[in-house]
C-alpha cells in the first residue's frame, strides 16, 4: 500500500499561517486547538545579521508512534498507509498520548475531553484529495504531501 507523509521545508516558510487556517476550517477545530501550528523563532543575531525563522509543528505520523503504545484505551491506530489516527469516540482524555509525543503535536480539547492531533485529513485522502494544509494554500509552497520516497 502507498505510504503518505507531510514534509515541511522550514527554510521556505515565511509564517503566513495559511496552513493553520486551512486546517482549522477543514477540521472544524475548536477555539484554541491547532492541529498544525506555525511557531516563530527570533529575531536573533546570527553572523551580525538579524535572523527570523518559522517552524511548522504538526504530527509526524511516526513509523513507530510512541503515542500509540502510550494510550491505555487503544484508541490510536496506525493505518496501512502510515497515517496515525485517534478514534475520538474511544478516547478518555487521559493525556498519556500527549505526554508520550516527542513533537508536542497532540493537544487536549478540554470541551470535548479528548486528545486531538493532525489526522493528515484522511477523510480527504480516502476521497482522492490531499490534506487541506497542502492543497495549494501555502503561499511559500513549503508543504509537500505524498509518498515520502518521492518527495524531494
Amino acid at each position: 500500500m502507498k505510504q503518505y507523509a507531510l514534509i515541511i521545508d522550514h527554510e521556505l516558510c515565511w509564517g503566513c499561517k495559511a496552513c493553520e487556517v486551512a486546517c482549522k476550517q477543514e477540521n472544524r477545530a475548536a477555539d484554541g486547538i491547532r492541529l498544525i501550528s506555525v511557531l516563530e523563532e527570533g529575531p536573533k543575531m546570527i553572523d551580525g545579521k538579524l535572523d527570523f525563522v518559522f517552524r511548522v509543528n504538526v504530527c509526524r505520523h511516526c513509523d513507530d508512534p510512541p503515542c500509540l503504545d502510550a494510550c491505555p484505551e487503544e484508541t490510536i491506530d496506525k493505518r496501512e498507509d502510515g497515517i496515525v489516527v485517534i478514534n475520538y469516540e474511544k478516547c478518555s482524555g487521559c493525556e498519556a498520548c500527549i505526554e508520550a509525543c516527542p513533537y508536542d503535536a497532540i493537544t487536549l480539547d478540554e470541551d470535548k475531553g479528548v486528545a486531538q492531533k493532525c489526522n493528515l485529513c484522511h477523510h480527504r485522502i480516502d476521497n482522492g484529495l490531499i490534506p487541506a494544509c497542502a492543497d495549494n494554500v501555502c503561499l511559500a509552497h513549503c508543504i509537500y504531501f505524498g509518498d515520502p520516497k518521492e518527495i524531494p
